[in-house]
């Protein structure tokens, strides 16, 4: 038995942070609306217990290690969170609300995955966004810089990255669908394999994609690891499955999940009670279920 507690997070609401980087943001229409979502379910974010040196590396490790929605917010380091985060945790909200099953269930892999590929692929669509519009934004400091490593890393020229980072700009929507496609199709073909040659082939497979020079920014292993520890691969669940039906299936994908899961999630008060992503917002009688 451990002689000492470890000490226990600080818990902050939205409102109790301080956002930095917002004014970024405030042509993003969605970003409004996610922002709305996380007030409205009082969701809360942990905060790491005082320090005279706070740890921003160890608040990266917690978060890689243990990025369940119902994990209870993000970790921060202190009362301030940039806006991207809040977008982030926003979605992974809404994933959880939609593939929630019953009380003390695992999760199910596909919806972990799904949830992590539209809050990553988000990103992409916030840089197409901001790109002209906020060249000053802290944002665009780190995640433009990030995405070069991993293009540079992936054999990808400055030329064609730039041509990329062109193409993001002119259609923000297309570049969310597209990433996040390659984000759910690749974590759900390598949780399937079972040795290095089979992960291999199913990345080599991906090599044509557009984005494919950015996958390895992602962290996939740490997807298939917190997966095949945490999540449910036995039962069948559809509701991922038919999400992601939908989603490629719609002119706009950010337009179905604006509708299904933004607008359901504000068109009426949390009832569920509590903080946190865990706490699921009840949904009205005749509710979209996917």
């Amino acid at each position: 038995m451990s002689k000492h507690e470890p000490p226990a997070f600080e818990q902050r609401m939205l409102d109790e942070l301080t956002i930095r980087d917002e004014r970024s943001f405030r042509h993003v229409e969605l970003y409004a609306d996610l922002k709305e979502v996380l007030r409205r379910a009082a969701y809360s974010f942990r905060v790491l217990p005082k320090s005279p040196t706070p740890r921003a590396d160890r608040a990266l490790l917690i978060n890689l290690t243990f990025w369940g929605a119902d994990a209870g917010g993000d970790v921060l380091i202190d009362e301030y969170i940039d806006a991207d985060v809040v977008a982030h945790a926003a979605w992974h909200h809404l994933a959880a609300r939609a593939m929630a099953g019953a009380a003390g269930t695992r999760p199910s892999v596909k919806g972990l995955f799904l949830g992590e590929a539209v809050a990553s692929a988000f990103d992409v669509y916030l840089v197409g966004r901001l790109l002209g519009h906020a060249p000053q934004s802290t944002f665009l400091e780190t995640q433009v810089p990030a995405m070069a490593d991993a293009a540079d890393a992936a054999g990808l020229g400055e030329d064609e990255f730039e041509q990329m980072l062109q193409g993001i700009a002119a259609d923000p929507d297309r570049a969310f669908a597209d990433l996040r496609e390659l984000l759910f199709d690749a974590t759900t073909a390598l949780f399937a394999c079972q040795s290095p040659e089979e992960a291999h082939a199913a990345l080599a497979a991906f090599d044509a994609h557009r984005f494919t020079s950015l996958l390895h920014r992602y962290e996939l292993s740490n997807w298939v690891l917190y997966a095949r520890a945490y999540g449910d691969a036995r039962t069948d669940d559809p509701r991922p499955r038919a999400v992601d039906h939908a989603l490629r299936e719609a002119k706009v994908s950010l337009d179905w999940l604006a509708e299904q899961w933004i607008d359901t999630a504000l068109s009426y008060r949390n009832i569920g009670g509590g903080g946190g992503a865990g706490g699921v917002v009840g949904a009205p009688s005749g509710a979209p279920t996917l």
